[in-house]
């Protein structure tokens, strides 16, 4: 392998010594590309193996025992219905737009299903509805609003969803029947301090379980008593209580949720609504609890652990009180949307690997069977080159409990002899983890250009407790940064690492942290990318789609407060880009609703206006990150011939 980055030294003085010239801005379909040179001869071919790979994710059971997934043949993740394992997925929609949610209704006489789709990115997604084998859907929305989270009740007939159609800012619950023709009624009316999501019916449909969630450490569990519309909250605490998700217990006296009360971890507990008796069913892990599902009987009930990062599937028997073993997994990686059968007997959940693309896999509960419903190709590339992170933790400038505080990260490594030059990829919201899932991309960077990849969980980031969750909050924003300091001190003192080439990356909040990191450490970077970052905190909660700011107020602090507002407008990278001296490539969406297209705008023209090098890659078609494949891979071959110019 040609190791590029050895030439850095003899190119570095004409890379930072002088003002870069200038290229054209180009418009390509709904792709422009501003400032950015061509991709070098041959990158396209080799990039392009790994990007062809596609991944399945299952969203459900139909009642006659057919697996619906998403995946993607073509531009876009489209729906598609599996027989059995193996089988031959048969397409269900042909859209422009990716199809981001869908469930089939449990009626056994109904073979009909909801979905959910924006578009361009915009994220008013909006519900439809379509039985199987007809041409046509039928919008259910009112075509322009918020809506999602679609839950159909037990019988089959109703659908309830949050939307924001009342006044474009509140989550509201509203409850629509496909077949009426009716128009939805509202179930629940949301007040502008949180946002509501339905969650699940009780077993006569007459109740509604719902979640006003404030922020990862605050949400407030209901249980809505349809015919009157009274709210009756499920276990109230003057505290702040972080809650994941909650289900019914099948008999209706009670409900299992995911929550972090009377810990630094999300457990699984039992609440019984009569009698007040409350249960640990996860004491015995110390991780967070992420997802759970019930089968219609109440006699199995599912949860995922992430411990550190890998995700283990575990299985109760409800009526006997006993773990059950499930089958153990190809390798160690992630899972995710659990759903059983009508009939409860199998287990249908997505499971991605780092040499492993996600895939649906589906658990018989009886015979404890697993087996691969999709088999999801990889591109024309061999998986067994596929680089498996290894788990790690560097040393930050802080202490806890008398010692150097431990950040934890994730490092892939190229089979070659280092040093490597580095290539930092940050997660993107603050309270999220990076995880070791299926991403060709890494995989590129790390077999074809020889970098090492390396993806801290700086602080602040999800998965490790809420003591560690709470250290970025307010005032403490800039302690994240800080971390990404001291890895790069860690890296320095690596002799597998080339210190002297490093480039940092992060979409949306660790876009922030991307240009954050060029603001205060240039000196020690190569260059940036950043997709979809804030580059203003102030112009970003104020820009925001309205029914987002509050949250996002929740998370990094209200711009309407004097001494916030001086804080934040000084953390932020815009306030700062004369410091940026190292070429930043910027990526965004024009529709982008979470992280507006000015960010970018802004963030471009200061540093270019301050003599900075920038390349500016905007599509038309696209919101907060791209999803079409062909936009996707024309930001992939910009990210690489990026990667490929620093090194020249």
């Amino acid at each position: 392998m040609t190791r590029i980055y050895l030439l850095l030294f003899l190119a570095a003085p004409l890379l930072y010594g002088s003002a870069a010239i200038a290229l054209p801005r180009v418009e390509r379909g709904n792709l422009t590309f501003d400032n950015i040179p061509e991709p070098a001869a041959g990158l396209s071919d080799k990039l392009d193996a790994y990007l062809n790979a596609r991944q399945a994710t299952p969203l459900g059971f139909s009642p006659k025992g057919q697996l619906l997934i998403t995946t993607r043949f073509g531009d876009v993740d489209q729906l598609h219905l599996v027989e059995h394992p193996a089988g031959e997925r048969r397409q269900l929609t042909f859209l422009r737009e990716p199809i981001t949610q869908a469930a089939f209704s449990p009626n056994p006489g109904r073979s009909a299903y909801v979905y959910l789709k924006d578009v361009g990115g915009d994220e008013n997604a909006q519900l439809y509805y379509q039985r199987l084998g007809e041409p046509t859907a039928k919008l259910l929305t009112d075509g322009k609003s918020l809506n999602g989270g679609p839950v159909w009740s037990n019988s089959g007939r109703e659908v309830a969803f949050f939307t924001t159609a009342r006044d474009g800012v509140s989550h509201d619950i509203n409850i629509v029947e496909p077949e009426a023709g009716s128009l939805p009624r509202l179930a629940v009316t949301g007040d502008g301090g949180g946002a509501w999501y339905p969650l699940d019916w009780s077993p006569d449909d007459r109740k509604l379980l719902v979640l006003k969630y404030v922020s990862i450490s605050e949400a407030y569990l209901y249980v809505v008593d349809l015919s009157s519309g009274q709210k009756r909250e499920v276990e109230p605490t003057p505290a702040k209580v972080g809650i994941a998700g909650a289900k019914f217990s099948r008999d209706g006296q009670g409900v299992y949720l995911i929550s972090d009360r009377d810990g630094e971890f999300a457990q699984l507990r039992y609440v019984n609504f009569f009698t007040g008796d409350k249960i640990v069913i996860s004491s015995g892990v110390s991780w967070d609890i992420e997802e759970l599902a019930i089968t219609r009987d109440g006699h199995y009930l599912a949860y995922i652990s992430n411990e550190a990062g890998i995700d283990k599937l575990n299985v109760l028997d409800l009526r006997t009180h006993q773990d059950l073993i499930p089958p153990k997994l190809p390798a160690a990686g992630i899972i995710d949307s659990l759903r059983f059968d009508a009939e409860g007997n199998r287990l249908a959940f997505g499971f991605a690997a780092p040499n492993r693309p996600r895939d649906a896999y589906v658990l018989d509960i009886a015979t404890n069977q697993l087996e691969a419903w999709t088999h999801s190709e990889a591109g024309a590339v061999d998986l067994a080159k596929f680089v498996t992170p290894r788990l790690t933790n560097f040393p930050t400038f802080d202490r806890t409990d008398g010692r150097e505080r431990q950040v934890p990260v994730y490092v892939y490594e190229p089979s070659t002899p280092g040093p490597h030059p580095v290539l930092i990829t940050l997660h993107d919201d603050p309270e999220s983890q990076f995880r070791p899932g299926f991403d060709p991309w890494l995989q590129y960077v790390v077999n074809e250009l020889g970098f090492a990849v390396v993806a801290p969980n700086v602080r602040g980031s999800s998965g490790y407790g809420k003591s560690y969750l709470a250290l970025d909050n307010g005032m403490l924003r800039e302690d994240a940064v800080k971390d990404i300091g001291a890895l790069l001190v860690w890296l320095s003192l690596q002799n597998a690492y080339d210190a002297k080439h490093v480039v940092v990356s992060g979409g949306s909040y660790g876009g922030y942290l991307t240009l954050a990191t060029l603001v205060n450490f240039s000196e020690r970077l190569r260059g940036g990318v950043d997709m979809a970052g804030i580059a203003d905190f102030v112009g970003f909660l104020t820009d925001s789609a309205p029914y987002r700011q509050n949250q996002r107020r929740a998370q990094y602090g209200d711009e309407r407060d004097p001494e916030m507002r001086v804080f934040l407008r000084r953390i932020s990278p815009l306030t700062n880009a004369e410091r940026i001296s190292r070429p930043l490539l910027i990526v965004h969406g024009k529709n982008d609703p979470r992280v507006p297209l000015s960010e970018a705008e802004q963030i471009v023209n200061r540093v270019r206006s301050k003599g900075g090098d920038v390349w500016y890659l905007q599509a038309s078609d696209e919101g907060h990150g791209f999803r079409k494949k062909p936009n996707r891979d024309a930001y992939y071959r910009t990210f690489a011939q990026f990667l490929i110019t620093l090194s020249k």
